[in-house]
């Protein structure tokens, strides 16, 4: 029996989704290989048969899985013809993630310069140097990163901004994560982050937001580029 990380709180699609993309892209599971069904993965993982059926199907969105009705759920070979579709569709959907995390955390930096006390930002600075130290470590790095942004959600004071980072982290994770597997190291945006610490302390709301943008806008742009490239 395969073991799996134990599950946070907060929604399960999309933790689940992680899980098996991380599986994938880790090659625990061979191109062509039939996984496992989903009443097998949803017991092994602790969760409903729905719950794996809907992460099976973004999985196959994205042209990491196929499912064969009749047969079962395989692994997509590499090989497989509908590779550059399968590219189209992963950079569509990760553009799709950062337009939704741009327009969450534009509104929680602002919030936050607003509400965030002097000893509540105390943290942000540790947790940059933590960041910067585990650059080379990209699992690590991108989970150090998304501490930090959400700790900035967290200073917003609103609970529903903070209910949707909850929901939305997994799948920006698993997005970050497969980025750099295929196109290398993130965009450097140390000094955006930086400069966002900054314009906390100084409650300087305008300056949050645009060091927030400048976080974000470039992965924006470039895959929007990228798109019309093709």
């Amino acid at each position: 029996m395969t073991t799996w990380r134990k599950l946070e709180r907060g929604p399960v699609v999309p933790q689940v989704e992680a899980l098996l993309r991380e599986r994938l892209l880790s090659g625990g599971w061979s191109p062509g290989e039939k996984v496992p069904s989903e009443s097998t993965l949803a017991t092994e993982i602790g969760v409903g048969r729905s719950s794996v059926r809907e992460a099976v199907r973004l999985l196959g969105r994205d042209g990491l899985l196929e499912v064969r009705h009749g047969s079962g759920t395989f692994v997509a070979s590499a090989e497989a013809p509908s590779a550059p579709v399968a590219e189209l569709l992963r950079r569509a959907r990760l553009l799709e993630v950062y337009e939704v995390r741009r327009s969450l955390e534009v509104e929680a930096s602002r919030l936050a310069a607003h509400r965030a006390g002097t000893d509540d930002l105390a943290g942000l600075r540790t947790q940059l140097a933590e960041r910067a130290a585990r650059a080379h470590a990209p699992e690590s790095f991108v989970v150090t990163d998304l501490d930090f942004h959400e700790s900035i959600v967290r200073l917003s004071g609103n609970s529903v901004l903070v209910e949707l980072f909850a929901y939305a982290r997994p799948v920006i994770q698993a997005a970050l994560i497969d980025r750099i597997a295929h196109d290398g190291p993130l965009i450097d945006v140390d000094r955006a982050h930086d400069d966002l610490v900054t314009a906390l302390e100084n409650h300087d709301v305008e300056a949050a937001v645009e060091a927030t943008v400048a976080n974000l806008q470039r992965t924006i742009d470039d895959l929007r580029a990228e798109e019309v490239d093709r």
